[in-house]
């Protein structure tokens, strides 16, 4: 099994398997392919050049907003862990090397062969004239993070090779009362103080926001990881407080309260509380294998690569079909999903790109 800060992360020598991590990440995954599906059905969804149908189901918005804060934030806190779980068998250079293969490779051919591909059909689709044009699309996260463990990777060594260094002490005996582990929400709602994204809380790639975000959760995923057993017991413990504060912070999100300054420290902890709930449930729910999951934990990564130039180019034939436009969308979510697994399963069996697609060169070899 992989070891990839997106590919089955959840493992190491130290610790028992944690599934539910693994349950998570591909929930999280399969849930924003979701979520770009859904754009399509949005009247605002040529402003990001994403192919637009012309009538809108502008009621699965309300689902979506609930996500919206937590979908990346909690994609880059997985990922922070799989760094961790990984360098229970790596050492630093080690790291470094595994992730410019399982991170960076997939990400340079995507921006140069996957998003082009995207461009295309979307040029096509509103009559303007077909380019080529490299660009990342909904795989800039991995570029962000490759920099994180760049950047991050002395904190990493110290954090994994001092483990009774005094600030993983403090984290332990903060960790230790179920409701101490809000003070990690810190971080996240000074960031968004800091940095005032307001409405554009959501907006993730390409911002300053986006990046600084992701990093604050990336190292704090780490860092839970590294608090071994302390950790995953006192999430169990918050999970239902999480929950509803969480669910009252999104009401009044929804609600468009005028909170003034106040409203990006409260999107700031919406996001982490949402989070905080997600592990916990997790956690009590999802740490179980099962043959499901070892196929969806392989199969998602390279999934998720394959999953927008497959979406725009089902869009481009289906969006001008007369049906309606919940056929449309039901017939993209079948097709889409359908096509990206056929596709996985053909690439899987081709050794020399399965890095291309975040797939370990050899399969079977952990």
């Amino acid at each position: 099994m992989q070891t990839n800060t997106l590919q089955n992360p959840a493992v190491s020598a130290g610790q028992s398997r944690r599934y539910d991590v693994d349950w998570l990440r591909t929930l999280a995954l399969g849930l924003l392919i979701i979520y770009h599906i859904v754009i399509v059905f949005q009247p605002w969804a040529r402003y990001i050049w994403f192919l637009g149908n012309d009538d809108s189901l502008e009621g699965l918005w309300v689902a979506m907003s609930l996500i919206n804060v937590w979908r990346i934030p909690l994609l880059f806190l997985i990922s922070g862990m799989g760094v961790r779980f990984a360098m229970e068998r790596r050492n630093g250079l080690e790291l470094l090397k595994d992730r410019t293969i399982r991170i960076l490779l997939p990400f340079v051919f995507g921006y140069f062969f996957i998003g082009p591909i995207c461009l295309y059909f979307s040029v096509q689709y509103y009559y303007q004239e077909a380019i080529y044009e490299p660009g990342a699309w909904h795989l800039w996260f991995l570029g962000n993070i490759f920099v994180y463990v760049l950047v991050l990777l002395p904190i990493f060594l110290w954090f994994r090779y001092r483990p009774d260094n005094p600030v993983l002490r403090l984290f332990r005996g903060v960790a230790r009362y179920p409701l101490g582990l809000f003070l990690f929400a810190i971080p996240i709602m000074l960031e968004a103080f800091i940095l005032k994204p307001g409405d554009d809380f959501v907006t993730y790639a390409d911002t300053w926001h986006g990046f600084w975000l992701g990093m604050v959760c990336f190292l704090t995923g780490f860092v839970f990881v590294s608090l071994g057993d302390t950790f995953w017991q006192s999430v169990k413990g918050i999970r239902w407080p999480a929950f509803v504060l969480a669910l009252v912070l999104y009401g009044v999100r929804i609600s468009g309260t005028d909170m003034g300054d106040f409203q990006d420290l409260l999107t700031g902890l919406e996001s982490a509380s949402w989070m905080l709930a997600i592990l916990g449930l997790g956690a009590v729910y999802l740490n179980r294998k099962s043959p499901l999951l070892r196929y969806l934990s392989a199969a998602v990564y390279p999934v998720y690569i394959l999953h927008l130039p497959v979406q725009f180019a089902l869009a481009y034939v289906i969006l001008p079909l007369e049906l309606p436009a919940e056929a449309k969308l039901a017939l993209l979510l079948v097709g889409t999903f359908g096509i990206c697994f056929v596709l996985y399963e053909v690439i899987r069996r081709i050794k020399w790109i399965r890095p291309l697609f975040g797939i370990k060169f050899n399969m079977g070899k952990r």
